[in-house]
């Protein structure tokens, strides 16, 4: 493949964001709930337009100050009349910034399978990364743009986006467009084949959590990624959706020990090996649970200069604390300046219930899958009989935990079967709904219950690597039966 470059603004065409720092932090607003309305507590920016919705923060987030900046970020000229960046969005900006500007404590060398950094006098100085903790409708994908803008009005002009797959390449060409950037400055990795160099002398890098995880023992899309950035890369690598990187370090559950996640290993070695990039993690689901925040190594959550010396020390006395401990960090990162979450406000909402009647057809198919259900359940009791775990005459349980554990798993598959099933039953009411809404020119916004991903885990760990490359995966209810 010919090598191109991508033909983006010239810095003639940047101005400063140009904002004031208040002394004292702006007021707190009149608390609505649980939320506090939203406004930037340091900053007042000059013209730049307010969020086309109301946004809100938590109140234990909105009754902390983030600290007074410093740092001057760049933007293309006409931002502001274009209407292109939010003051919300513009205060992440001017953070991602402040915190680039800096380096964690101490220096540290990549340890031998990559995965974490030891202390060391003759190693790396590493970059303070930045969490953006913004809920739906807050335009993540605009302020990663922004974020990469900024420095690629400075020069910097090799740059990885990171994300959930392949179908968001679109958003975010559409989000890096509305800044004044080409669509071809982003390229996505599977561009080039497995074991061939990148031929990209500049641009944004696109790629997906499958794919950066994949590769065969003597070539890994991870090494492909690290040999085009280059040792001293100091562009922005953007984790977008970061949660998939959950459990990157492994942990303990009831079932005992688990192992790392290969998404998060992954992209833990993609940070410990360039020690300058600026790494932005952006996830509205940020950390349900504290051994979900593995991959946040550029935090500086645990290590030198905190109360943690490793991130076991973090986990545990974190995980002892709760919620309540798990809101401090994010109180306290937000009071370092490495945390902004944000949620569009439900203030003024109306709504009514939507009734879908099932038809004749419907309930044969619930019927039928009824009556399979009770014919596994009969197998199941006959199998327990059959491995002595009831005694077949008596009925007697002889193994209790085994018969716990097998009714269990039964039961739990079950439910989860038939809240897809009816969940699908639902769809023939919910999506003519949705379109007569979007006729309207109103926003649908979906929520979704589960996410399936423990199943899709479980199809993605028994692909190729060729599979792998193009995922083509159907996840219907058929699976549990």
């Amino acid at each position: 493949m010919a090598p191109f470059a991508a033909t983006t603004p010239a810095t003639a065409n940047a101005i400063d964001l140009t904002y004031s720092v208040l002394a004292d932090p702006a007021p707190v607003p009149e608390q609505t709930g649980i939320y506090l309305p939203y406004r930037p507590s340091r900053i007042a920016f000059e013209d730049a337009p307010v969020h086309p919705t109301p946004l809100v923060e938590s109140v234990a987030m909105g009754s902390v100050a983030a600290p007074q900046p410093d740092v001057t970020p760049r933007l293309p000229a006409g931002w502001q009349a274009d209407g292109l960046l939010s003051e919300a969005q513009c205060e992440t900006l001017v953070y991602a910034a402040q915190a680039f500007a800096r380096d964690l404590p101490g220096q540290f060398k990549v340890s031998q399978e990559g995965t974490a950094l030891e202390l060391s006098e003759d190693g790396n100085f590493y970059r303070q990364g930045f969490f953006l903790g913004d809920g739906t409708g807050a335009g993540k994908g605009r302020q990663i743009a922004a974020v990469i803008m900024d420095r690629w009005l400075a020069g910097e002009r090799r740059h990885v986006w990171i994300t959930k797959n392949e179908a968001l390449l679109e958003d975010a060409r559409r989000d890096w467009e509305a800044l004044g950037g080409l669509p071809l400055d982003l390229q996505p990795l599977s561009r080039w084949k497995l074991g061939q160099p990148v031929t990209m002398s500049e641009g944004i890098l696109f790629v997906t959590y499958p794919t950066l995880r994949s590769g065969r023992a003597e070539d890994t899309r991870l090494d492909q990624i690290l040999a085009w950035a280059g040792e001293d890369f100091d562009g922005v690598i953007a984790f977008d959706e970061a949660h998939a990187m959950a459990n990157a370090l492994g942990g303990s559950s009831i079932r005992g020990k688990v192992k790392g996640s290969e998404q998060g290993m992954a992209g833990l070695r993609l940070q410990n090996h360039l020690p300058r990039a600026r790494v932005l993690y952006a996830s509205a689901t940020g950390a349900s649970d504290i051994v979900n925040l593995g991959y946040t190594s550029r935090l500086g959550l645990w290590g030198p200069e905190t109360a943690f010396p490793t991130h076991e020390a973090f986990m545990t006395e974190i995980r002892a604390g709760g919620v309540a401990a798990m809101e401090l960090v994010a109180r306290d990162l937000k009071a370092q300046g490495l945390y902004l979450a944000r949620a569009l406000s439900f203030a003024g909402v109306e709504y009514e219930i939507l009734e879908h009647s099932l038809t004749e057809a419907q309930i044969k198919i619930y019927d039928a899958y009824a009556d399979a259900w009770a014919i596994i359940h009969r197998n199941l009791e006959a199998a327990l009989e059959a491995t002595r775990v009831v005694d077949e005459d008596s009925g007697d349980t002889l193994n209790r935990n085994a018969k716990a554990a097998a009714l269990s798993i039964l039961e739990g598959t079950k439910q989860r079967f038939f809240a897809q099933l009816l969940l699908s039953m639902k769809l023939p009411s919910l999506i003519p709904a949705m379109e007569v809404a979007l006729g309207e020119e109103h926003s649908v916004v979906v929520q979704l219950v589960s996410t399936a991903e423990a199943m899709l885990d479980r199809r993605v760990a028994d692909l190729t690597v060729e599979e792998r490359e193009a995922l083509d995966i159907d996840l219907s209810p058929r699976e549990y039966v």
